[in-house]
C-alpha cells in the first residue's frame, strides 16, 4: 500500500470514528435536554389535544409533516421524534412512514409537472444529479431503496431531483416507502423513547428503552453505511453540492 492510500485509509476512518461518536453525543444531548425541560408537561397537552381533536388531530400532525417535506431544510426530523413521543411507537411509525411517503411522492409529481423547470435549473450542472440520472437509467429502483437508505443526499432535494430521472413513479412510491420504513421506526422509537424520559416511567424502563432506541438508530447508522458503499459503487459520485444561491443549489433563490 502507497504512503499515500494508507493517509487516505487512516484519514477515512478517523472521520468515521468522528461521525459516530457526533451521533452518539448528539443522542445523548437529546435525552439531557428530554430531561431538563418540561418536555413531558408539553408532549401530554399535546396527546390531550389530540384525544380531543379525534382524528383532526392526526390529519393535522400529518398535514404539517408533509407540508415540512416540501420545504429544503424542514424539521422532519424533530417531527419525527415528536411522533414518537406524543403517538407511540406503532402509530408515529404509520403516520410519519404515510406523510413522509405522500411528501415524497407530491415533490416527485411536482418535478414533473408544475416545477419541472425550477428543479431542471436547481440540478443543472450538479454532478451528483448526473450520476444519479446515470444510475437509476441502467439500475432503477434499486438505486432509488439505496438512496433512501443512506444520507448521501439531503431529502428534500432527491425527492424533486428524483422527479427528472427514469423511475416510473409506481416503484418510486412503493420503493421509497419500503426503504424509508426502517429509518422511520428507529427514529419513531427514539422519539417515544424521549417521551418516556420525560414522563413518568420508572428509571429502570427509562434505561431500557433508551438504550434500544440508540442500538436502534446506530444500526440505521450502520445500513446508511452499507447503502452509501453501495452508492458509490454504481457510480453515483460523493461530490459536495453548491452553496446557496450557485447553479444547482436545491436551496437557491426562486427564479
Amino acid at each position: 500500500m502507497e504512503p499515500t492510500e494508507r493517509n487516505d485509509l487512516v484519514v477515512a476512518r478517523r472521520l468515521r470514528a468522528a461521525k459516530a461518536a457526533g451521533l452518539l453525543l448528539a443522542l445523548a444531548g437529546l435525552v439531557v435536554l428530554f430531561r431538563l425541560l418540561p418536555v413531558g408537561a408539553w408532549v401530554e397537552a399535546f396527546q390531550a389535544w389530540v384525544r380531543g381533536q379525534g382524528a383532526l388531530g392526526y390529519l393535522a400532525y400529518g398535514l404539517v409533516y408533509v407540508a415540512v417535506t416540501l420545504v429544503p431544510g424542514g424539521p422532519a426530523a424533530l417531527l419525527t421524534l415528536a411522533g414518537g413521543a406524543v403517538f407511540g411507537v406503532a402509530r408515529g411509525t404509520a403516520l410519519v412512514s404515510v406523510a413522509s411517503t405522500t411528501g415524497a411522492t407530491l415533490a416527485f409529481l411536482l418535478a414533473r409537472t408544475l416545477l419541472h423547470d425550477r428543479v431542471a435549473r436547481m440540478t443543472e450542472g450538479n454532478p451528483r444529479f448526473r450520476s444519479l440520472y446515470r444510475a437509476i437509467d441502467r439500475e432503477g429502483a434499486r438505486i432509488v431503496a439505496l438512496v433512501r437508505l443512506s444520507p448521501a443526499f439531503p431529502f428534500t432535494f432527491v425527492n424533486y431531483a428524483f422527479g427528472l430521472t427514469p423511475v416510473k413513479p409506481l416503484p418510486y412510491v412503493v420503493t421509497s416507502w419500503a426503504a424509508m420504513l426502517p429509518g422511520t421506526l428507529a427514529y419513531v422509537y427514539f422519539g417515544s423513547a424521549l417521551g418516556a424520559v420525560a414522563g413518568g416511567a420508572t428509571p429502570l424502563q427509562k434505561g431500557i428503552k433508551v438504550a434500544l432506541a440508540v442500538a436502534a438508530v446506530v444500526a440505521t447508522a450502520l445500513i446508511a453505511r452499507i447503502a452509501a458503499r453501495a452508492i458509490r459503487s454504481a457510480g453515483v459520485e460523493d461530490a459536495p453540492l453548491p452553496a446557496p444561491g450557485e447553479p444547482g443549489n436545491p436551496d437557491g433563490p426562486a427564479a
